[in-house]
């Protein structure tokens, strides 16, 4: 796998840009939608807050199908404001994105 991974995603009949960065000791991934975006556990959410995006992370995750599969661990409030509800499953919420 090269180290820089690029891709784009078709989930539920909606189109994703997907980009995943090769680390140390853990992938960086993100799942970007039109109007917001799902990140891992290596970029800060208070950041995202702090810019006012439409934002959610997910934890503990190698791929974008971990990411899919895993429970919005948090929200910001813009992403709230859409109905995106921290512990549902990102496969569940990834349209309003």
């Amino acid at each position: 796998m090269s180290e820089v991974e690029i891709s784009r995603l078709e989930i539920q009949g909606k189109e994703f840009l997907g980009i995943r960065v090769e680390m140390p000791n853990a992938p960086l991934l993100l799942i970007k939608g039109s109007k917001g975006f799902a990140m891992c556990g290596y970029l800060n959410p208070s950041t995202a807050e702090k810019l006012g995006d439409i934002a959610v992370m997910v934890s503990g995750v190698n791929t974008f199908e971990d990411m899919l599969n895993a429970k919005i661990k948090w929200a910001s409030p813009k992403a709230k404001e859409l109905g995106i509800e921290e512990e549902k499953v990102l496969r569940e919420e990834i349209k309003k994105l």
